[in-house]
């Protein structure tokens, strides 16, 4: 797993909106988690604007950063990020890629 700082705020925005059974303190716990065992990048460049929703390009620019793949429900949105070699899929798409190669 790969974050930026941009990607920990979206997490920690989305988590916060009150349709969890949990905490502040918990959330915050999560996000100090994924914080701990994720590997951080720091986005020295702009891909901007890219995609049909600007407010995901910060998700595409750590992809690229990261040569990571996208792993998300939003797959259209995301069209343009394969002309940078990164890989969209559907967490039930991923899901099945790690389940074939156990």
């Amino acid at each position: 797993m790969h974050v930026s700082a941009p990607l920990v705020a979206e997490y920690e925005s989305v988590l916060k909106r009150g349709l969890l059974a949990l905490s502040e303190q918990q959330i915050d716990d999560v996000v100090d988690y994924i914080c701990a065992l994720a590997k951080p990048h720091k986005i020295y460049y702009l891909w901007r604007p890219m995609l049909k929703d600007p407010g995901d390009d910060f998700v595409l620019e750590l992809a690229i950063k990261a040569h990571a793949q996208i792993v998300t429900w939003n797959v259209a949105d995301f069209n343009k990020a394969r002309s940078f070699g990164v890989v969209v899929q559907t967490p039930r798409e991923f899901l099945n890629l790690l389940e074939k190669s156990q």
